[in-house]
């Protein structure tokens, strides 16, 4: 671009240009190209050596001469000018253009929405014409649609009646005379058109019966003449067939021997002609060899039951059972294999298969595994008992499920193989509960049949003893044992088990299940009570012979050394019975928590899914155990009355009346218990030793209360016979305190109060005469029992007690 030089001038070339402003726009470049000719080079020699600016302002240069440090100026202010107008003049040029550009558009626009318009209107009557074009071509495919239908009818029609003409010529040949088959067309005689001809043949006799039954409800005597002449045709077809089918069967089987399996499955496709295939079927099912092999249902029984027959183990039976069905499933796989590839109804041909394994083999082998005895002789228990079937039952209907669910997975079509494996048990589950029942009945009676000849055994072992001796030695009457118990429960497991296996609805197997669990319950309280009557035996012989040994005051010195020897070994007895009682009472409790854990654990299940049968059961139990708990009751207060009678006899023999009226020797007070409260204290400490280990819960309580009670009413019996000393006042005192300390290890607040009372009723007998009114003052409580002890104070009389007792009551 020119540089003028001196002041602007007016016509000048154009110094801006439209190009400059298109693309990529830069005001720095445009601005550059602009002054970059009109300024100087400048350098600055010193920054430091500035000498200011001028009055008019100009920078002036280091020389100081006053020349300007952009001598360009004015040129550079022409330069501005001129470009801000030529700006403006661009401005307006660009302002005109897109005015210009505006109205052209305005005018194209409207062109556009115009062809726009035109288009549409267009474009609908284009979619009308093809609407049209549609609905005509639809027309027309509807019309060659019809046209197809008619011919495809029309051919079919032509086709039909050209098989019609054909099978009336073929039946004209079947209705010639009866039993004539020698002049029939070659079709019926050609070995290569068998299947033509079966299926032209069943097509004919299906005709032929149709129209033979139609005819044969009309009355008409021509429809009768037409049916007459029909029927021979019907005849001889039938005879046609039954000749092609015995052919066809004969080919079969001679396919079958050499295994031919493509010339099978041809015959078999053609023999599905006659009766959808079944007399084929069935005489390949019946062909089989273990259906008609004797070796082979005899090598069946040995291989269940071995050389031992019937009297083989369960475990030898199901194993020799789990072997055969094993070799039976494997043969019947092997014979699925042919089957899919011979026959086109391959699953009718697997469900008349299984369907006679079952039937024959299986029930062959359970026939004679499962001899149903009678429930009014059962089989000797010698011989294996009931329990022997049930067990052989159980084993063979499991295996056999077993068995039909391998059969399941090889495949048996639409059969039913359930209800037919169930319906080989039925004869067998029909009286099933009842059998369950009285074979338990059954091993309990064995059961206690061995027992008892085990205590006879041991009794004629030991020799001929007395009743006395009997009494002393308890072991000799038999002892309940938790063991036994345990086995009831086994043996009722294993029912229960069985009940499961064999009884498939929910409200059979409750019913069943409850039955089996009455037998335990029988079991186990006829058992517990009877054991626990044999222990009272014992408390019965005990006291009779307590009993027989009491004797009166006058008798001689030796008469009564004996009896005193004979009341020992009484006693001797007695403890034994106590002891043996009280180990039967533990044994009766574990056994009864044995029953309930067992019914908790494996009977409840099975009765919940029934309303009802749960609270049944469980009311049946709780009647069974208070049966027991009844006999227990009766043998515990025996037990109670063996102490008391020792206690009695004891204190009897050793308490002397000394004891609390000590002669006035003024010798020191003794302030030891007595003798015969120390032998009382130790026999009731050694006698319930066994009670307290055997004995629990409520049965303890109540067991010691009791017993606490009639101690305390025996020794206030036993008081009341002596007098009282002060100093003997006092040993009672001490003998009070003995024995409740003793009785405090019962546990029985009752008893405890009880005892601390009597020992503050017995400082009647140790306060002063003028004393007892504060006696009665300070513990009102003892009045009642004080006033029966207060006579037996020795100076009753002499310190006129009596009337003492009398005012103060008057008092009060």
């Amino acid at each position: 671009m020119p540089s003028p030089k001196g002041a602007a001038a007016t016509a000048l070339p154009l110094i801006l240009d439209l190009e400059d402003f298109k693309g990529d726009f830069s005001f720095d470049a445009l601005f550059g190209s602009l002054v970059n000719d009109l300024l100087p080079d400048f350098q600055e020699d010193d920054p430091d050596s500035a000498d200011g600016a001028v009055g008019n302002g100009n920078l002036r240069g280091p020389a100081g001469a006053g020349t300007p440090m952009f001598p360009a100026v004015d040129e550079l202010l022409a330069l501005f000018k001129d470009s801000c107008k030529e700006l403006v003049d661009l401005r307006h040029q660009i302002d005109a253009r897109l005015e210009n550009l505006k109205k052209e558009v305005t005018v194209q626009d409207g062109k556009h929405r115009k062809t726009l318009a035109d288009l549409e209107k267009g474009v609908d009557g284009l979619f009308d014409s093809f609407a049209r074009l549609d609905s005509r071509i639809s027309s027309v495919g509807q019309t060659a649609a019809k046209i197809g239908d008619h011919l495809q009818s029309a051919d079919s029609q032509r086709e039909t009646a050209s098989q019609t003409i054909e099978l009336i010529k073929y039946l004209m040949e079947f209705n010639s005379s009866p039993g004539d088959l020698m002049e029939l067309s070659p079709l019926f005689s050609d070995d290569s058109r068998v299947a033509e001809a079966a299926s032209v043949a069943q097509k004919l006799r299906s005709f032929a019966e149709e129209d033979v039954g139609r005819h044969g409800v009309s009355s008409a005597v021509g429809a009768a003449n037409a049916s007459r002449g029909l029927e021979v045709a019907v005849a001889n077809l039938q005879d046609y067939c039954n000749e092609l089918e015995n052919r066809l069967l004969a080919r079969f089987d001679t396919a079958s021997q050499r295994r031919e399996l493509s010339t099978m499955a041809e015959c078999a496709k053609i023999l599905a002609q006659f009766n959808r295939g079944t007399s084929a079927m069935q005489h390949y099912v019946a062909s089989r060899p273990m259906f008609i092999d004797v070796e082979v249902m005899s090598s069946d029984i040995q291989v269940v039951l071995g050389d031992q027959g019937l009297q083989a183990s369960t475990s030898n039976i199901a194993r020799g059972l789990s072997t055969l069905y094993k070799e039976i499933a494997d043969t019947v796989r092997k014979e699925a294999a042919t089957i899919m590839a011979v026959f086109p109804s391959p699953n009718d041909v697997m469900s008349i298969l299984v369907q006679r394994v079952l039937e024959q083999r299986v029930t062959l082998i359970l026939d004679k595994l499962l001899v149903k005895p009678s429930l009014v002789n059962l089989p000797p228990i010698e011989e294996g008992g009931l329990i022997l079937y049930l067990r052989i039952l159980s084993v063979a209907y499991d295996k056999t499920e077993e068995l039909a669910k391998e059969l399941r997975s090889v495949g048996c079509g639409d059969l039913d193989l359930e209800g037919l494996t169930e319906s080989l048990f039925l004869v067998h589950k029909d009286e099933y509960a009842e059998h369950e029942q009285a074979s338990l009945k059954q091993l309990y009676q064995s059961k206690m049949e061995e027992l008892r000849a085990e205590a006879q055994q041991q009794s004629e072992s030991t020799g001929t003893i007395s009743r006395s001796k009997a009494a002393l030695n308890p072991s000799t009457h038999q002892q309940i044992s938790v063991t036994i118990v345990t086995e009831f429960v086994r043996w009722n497991e294993e029912a229960i088990s069985r009940c499961t296996l064999l009884s498939s609805q929910p409200a059979t197997l409750a019913a069943n299940v409850r039955s089996v669990f009455t037998c335990l319950l029988d079991q186990v309280s006829q058992y517990l009570t009877e054991g626990l009557e044999r222990a009272r035996e014992s408390l019965n012989e005990a006291a009779a012979l307590r009993d027989r040994f009491v004797i009166g005051t006058s008798v001689s010195r030796r008469v009564a050394a004996a009896a005193a020897s004979a009341a020992e070994a009484a006693a001797a007895a007695g403890e034994t019975s106590f002891r043996s009682f009280m180990i039967a009472v533990q044994r009766c409790a574990s056994s009864v928590a044995i029953l309930q854990q067992y019914f908790s654990n494996t009977i409840s299940r099975h009765l919940f899914p029934v309303d009802g049968a749960h609270a049944a059961s469980c009311e049946e139990m709780a009647t069974s155990v208070s049966s027991i708990e009844g006999a227990a009751h009766k043998g515990l207060l025996q037990c109670i009355d063996t102490v008391m009678a020792e206690v009695d006899r004891l204190l009897s023999s050793e308490q002397k009346a000394t004891d609390y009226r000590s002669p006035d020797d003024g010798a020191a007070p003794d302030h030891r218990p007595t003798n015969a409260c120390i032998r009382v204290v130790a026999y009731l400490s050694r006698v319930l030793e066994v009670a307290f280990s055997a004995l629990e819960g409520f049965n303890k309580q109540s067991f010691l209360t009791e017993l606490g009670n009639r101690l305390h009413r025996g020794l206030v019996n036993h008081w009341q016979k002596f007098t009282f000393s002060p100093s003997g006042g006092l040993r009672l005192k001490r003998d009070i305190t003995e024995y409740g300390e003793f009785v405090r290890s019962f546990s029985a607040p009752t008893i405890d109060e009880k005892f601390e009372l009597l020992g503050i009723v017995a400082n009647v007998f140790i306060v002063a005469p003028e004393s007892l009114a504060s006696l009665f003052e300070g513990t009102p409580s003892i009045r009642k029992d004080a006033q029966r002890f207060i006579q037996l104070r020795d100076d009753y009389k002499t310190a006129k007690i009596a009337s003492r007792l009398n005012n103060f009551m008057a008092e009060s």
